[in-house]
């Protein structure tokens, strides 16, 4: 068997075993050292392939499409720097636990540490960020090495399921020749039906663990269910359930997906962000103890609630392992999966004080309606989240950017009926990569808004290409305040001599030029019902749509103040009877 043969069956091996291991999408930046897994992933007819130039927005859009799919999305690239450009979507999908298959074409040995061109250290390279690293062995075309390729691919795609899901990296050296021959006979069929077959359960508590746990809550008299950001779609009937049985109320974070949905939101509270704000406020509405699913929520002042009542009883549900606590308290951690047990302890027979179930509800109205009361004609940022709720469409996803977009998500997204899946990156919370994620879940052919602000959307507008490629729908609602909105609300915005070249940091870019790039739709409506109009006008639009809205960085921050001491009044007026 010579190079070009054995080369070719390894790789065939390889990929061929991804597809029955479930792969179904590849997203490739161009090059040559990656020629032969590049050619070989688009040989294979039932693997679909996405070409992205820049490997940093290919890693993102990767994740996207992993995080909406929720299955694994792999990654290839060609050796040297173009791997390491993939890491800041490596780090996010560790911490949010994503799925990815990481496939790093490299120098053969001989030609790594001797000065060759495009040869960088690439073993284990992003190191704790990914479950699994594996050096492949080079090729060979023996029964034994192409048994070997497809265990390799099978153990990655299972890995990067098993347990909490996250990125695997796989690196691949390469001799020249470099192109595969895919003439060659009985390529795809070489394999076992019952090869490697992964078979994983749920972790569940047995009967002496549930019942130990309901033993010690009901010694309390009140407390909280907290869902943090997750995107389990069963969790959201199986825990409001388990809060109306036991009368309590949930703090649902944006990204919880308990805000939107057919689901009953008779205890949800939605806006307990705004609620907590205020230090007087949060001293009426003590718990005893804390239930909390998903990850740390977007919320500061629930962060504020945890800390200054260290007396606080808290518990922290993980369907795998982790160690999600950055308040520092003591915790119980229950390692179970957070359906089963809610269901689990719904069957028991656990009852708290209505009264503080009823306190929390009429809080909850309350602010609600000083948030989404109309007190100006201008374009705020925080109601820019009512008329995008209100003109998306049933069964779409928003994508949410970091910094004000997500809080402002949180503020002012109120439970709605409608079918709508919540994304964001917020397992490392950064601006970078976010219009790439948003076309990554737009690419399934969801339709996708992503609402994101104007420095995020410059720090990865070259991400736009790939919608324009492909003809992807997606609508981008950008929040133009020309700056970093976020530090206007921080006490750097103190710092007059300063703050506006270190942290305002205005762009002063044509937002619609930018557009133009890409041949994509744009629009600046100046009133709320061209708003509306706008967004729902862009889902029956083809490719990218870019609704820009100008606001003013610091009459946002006094609106959004102008809120918060309004609710403050109410909440502290309504508890002194």
């Amino acid at each position: 068997m010579d190079h070009t043969e054995t080369l070719t069956r390894y790789v065939t091996s390889f990929v061929d075993e991804l597809y029955h291991s479930g792969l179904r999408n590849v997203v490739i930046s161009p090059g040559s050292r990656s020629t032969p897994l590049a050619l070989t992933f688009a040989e294979h007819t039932d693997i679909k392939h996405w070409v992205n130039m820049d490997e940093r927005s290919a890693a993102y859009f990767a994740l996207g499409m992993a995080k909406q799919t929720k299955r694994p999305v792999a990654l290839l690239c060609t050796s040297g720097t173009a791997a390491a450009n993939y890491y800041p979507a490596i780090v996010e999908a560790h911490y949010s636990r994503v799925p990815l298959l990481v496939l790093t074409a490299d120098r053969p040995h001989e030609l790594r540490d001797v000065g060759a061109p495009q040869a960088i250290d690439q073993i284990d390279m992003f190191r704790n960020y990914v479950k699994w690293f594996h050096e492949m062995a080079l090729p060979e075309g023996t029964p034994a090495v192409l048994n070997y390729a497809r265990s390799k691919a099978s153990r990655a795609y299972a890995v990067a399921l098993e347990g909490n899901a996250g990125p695997v990296h796989l690196n691949f050296p390469f001799r020249e020749p470099l192109v595969p021959d895919f003439t060659l006979f009985s390529l795809w069929q070489d394999r076992s039906e019952a090869y490697h077959v992964h078979s994983v359960g749920k972790k569940v508590l047995n009967e002496a663990q549930v019942e130990s746990i309901v033993k010690r809550l009901s010694n309390y008299s009140n407390g909280l269910i907290v869902v943090g950001p997750q995107e389990d779609p069963e969790l959201a009937e199986a825990v409001v359930t388990l809060a109306q049985k036991w009368k309590l109320p949930i703090l649902a974070d944006p990204l919880s997906q308990l805000r939107a949905g057919p689901h009953p939101k008779d205890v949800v509270i939605e806006t307990y962000d705004s609620i907590l704000k205020s230090e007087k406020v949060r001293a009426h509405l003590q718990p005893e103890f804390i239930l909390r699913f998903g990850a740390m929520p977007v919320s500061k002042p629930y962060l504020l609630l945890l800390k200054e009542f260290s007396e606080i009883d808290y518990y922290v549900v993980e369907a795998h392992e982790g160690y999600r606590e950055p308040a520092g308290k003591e915790t119980t951690f229950i390692y179970s999966d957070p359906v089963a047990l809610s269901l689990e302890l719904t069957k028991k027979d656990v009852s708290f004080k209505s009264e503080w179930l009823h306190k929390w509800v009429t809080s909850n109205e309350k602010t609600r309606e000083i948030l989404m009361k109309e007190t100006t004609t201008e374009l705020t940022e925080g109601h820019v989240v009512k008329y995008l709720i209100e003109a998306v469409p049933d069964s779409s996803t928003i994508y949410v950017g970091n910094s004000m977009p997500v809080r402002d998500l949180d503020s002012f997204l109120m439970s709605t009926s409608k079918s709508l899946t919540v994304l964001g990156n917020r397992g490392a919370n950064g601006i970078d990569g976010i219009t790439s994620s948003a076309l990554g879940a737009a690419a399934s052919g969801q339709k996708v808004t992503l609402l994101i602000g104007d420095i995020s959307f410059y720090h990865d507008f070259n991400g736009l290409l790939v919608g324009k490629q492909y003809g992807i729908d997606i609508t981008i609602v950008v929040i133009n305040n020309n700056g970093g909105g976020i530090f206007s609300f921080l006490p750097q915005a103190n710092q007059a001599d300063h703050f506006e070249v270190l942290f305002g940091t205005p762009l002063d870019m044509s937002i619609q030029d930018m557009v133009a790039l890409y041949d994509g739709n744009y629009v600046k409506p100046a009133t709320w019902k061209e708003v509306q109009s706008a967004i729902e006008e862009s889902h029956k639009t083809k490719g990218l749509s870019v609704i820009e809205i100008g606001t003013d960085r610091n009459e946002n921050v006094i609106w959004h103040r102008q809120k918060w001491q309004e609710i403050e009044a109410e909440l502290l007026s309504y508890f002194k009877g």
